[in-house]
């Protein structure tokens, strides 16, 4: 292995970016599979269809339509992969995503349907409803030694069911389904800014698209380039240190937890409050927007930048799974392939590892060899002299 090549390989952001593709293409090669188990005749074209999504239209309009409809799922997506790599950062892991998202979106939806407040207000309640799940978690971590996984995950049920109980009040009396947005409250949707016209029309894509983007450049300057983000991060390597230095370790334990939360929750008020969806009264499980923000996160490398791209192909496969050929197999195997790719993307900090490893040990190796030349150098020399 050269020199240059062992520099690349040891680069974070190549590991990053070479782990996230082997993860890709392995969950591509085990979906094909599986897709040749069920069917050999329509795999190939079954595959290649999940992977084109939107590019199956023909029609340059059409397509880039779906195109738009694709970023309006993304958004979402990233706010909730946003929450998990910060709160990550900072030695935390927020399960509690899924729940901090279906309360934002519930508040967001109340405020909107009942109240008839405009979108900016609903948006601002549900990141505050968001963040205040994340404060229950962060105090019961930093002063009752609760662990966070197992606080956010009861919180997750009873945000929901609490959710489903709340927006009762505001759905349709013939369906389970919360009255339509555009159709009850059209202040409450979110503008567009004319970003409909790019995609032929599209009266979902809205201001939440750049918006979102926006925010995850705040949150890499945030952890990369500001004293807080260094706190939060030292917090999160070792908080004894942390205190030991003078940082306040409970505060920046309880200040990750609801910005993680208010991520979640805003993200939840940018999707819901373009129109594109109703919340089901009747869900008996939580978002799984949230949960898969946690294989967002990774696949981006648990860097915010890298998260905008893992956030639009985790949801660009999803919403491709609708174009395979149901005619060959069951509604159900879209599902199968994107929880597939989505279950690998966990394995990229693990790939990472294994690189790293490998690196080490041909490094020590060469280093030992070269030890071992040197050393029969000097006994050479000593004998030529005696």
């Amino acid at each position: 292995m050269n020199l240059k090549m062992r520099t690349l390989l040891k680069n974070n952001a190549f590991q990053a970016i070479l782990s996230s593709l082997l993860c890709i293409l392995g969950g591509l090669i085990i979906g094909f599979i599986v897709l040749l188990f069920i069917n050999p005749g329509g795999a190939w074209e079954g595959i290649t269809d999940l992977i084109k999504n939107f590019m199956n239209y023909d029609n340059s309009k059409v397509a880039i339509k779906y195109f738009g409809s694709t970023l309006v799922k993304t958004a979402p997506l990233l706010m909730c992969s946003l929450s998990i790599l910060f709160c990550y950062k900072v030695g935390l892991f927020n399960i509690g995503a899924a729940g901090q998202y279906g309360l934002g979106a519930g508040i967001a939806l109340y405020a909107a349907l009942a109240w008839g407040m405009p979108w900016w207000i609903c948006m601002i309640l549900g990141t505050l409803a968001g963040g205040i799940l994340g404060l229950v978690s962060g105090v019961l971590k930093a002063y009752c030694n609760v662990n966070e996984v197992i606080s956010g995950i009861m919180l997750n049920w009873i945000s929901l069911y609490g959710v489903n109980i709340l927006l009762t009040g505001v759905k349709e009396s013939t369906s389970p389904y919360t009255i339509s947005v555009s159709g009850a409250n059209k202040s409450a949707i979110i503008p567009t800014l004319g970003l409909d016209k790019l995609f032929n029309n599209n009266q979902y894509v809205t201001l939440a698209v750049p918006l979102s983007i926006i925010i995850a450049v705040a949150i890499w300057v945030l952890l990369e380039k500001t004293k807080l983000g260094y706190e939060l991060k030292a917090t999160g390597n070792n908080k004894n240190a942390a205190k030991y230095c003078g940082m306040a370790e409970k505060r920046n334990i309880i200040l990750t937890l609801v910005i993680g939360g208010a991520l979640a929750g805003l993200g939840a008020a940018m999707f819901y409050l373009t129109g594109y969806e109703q919340w089901n009264c009747s869900a008996s499980s939580v978002p799984t927007m949230g949960f898969n923000g946690i294989s967002a996160a990774f696949l981006g490398g648990l860097n915010p930048i890298g998260s905008i791209f893992s956030s639009f192909f985790i949801q660009h496969i999803t919403m491709g799974g609708a174009y395979l050929d149901k005619t060959m197999y069951c509604a159900q195997i879209s599902d199968l392939i994107s929880a597939i790719i989505i279950y690998l993307c966990g394995f990229v900090l693990f790939l990472r590892h294994v690189m790293n490893r490998r690196i080490a040990r041909k490094e020590e190796k060469e280093a030992l060899a070269a030890k071992s030349i040197s050393g029969d150098s000097e006994n050479n020399k000593e004998g030529g002299e005696a």
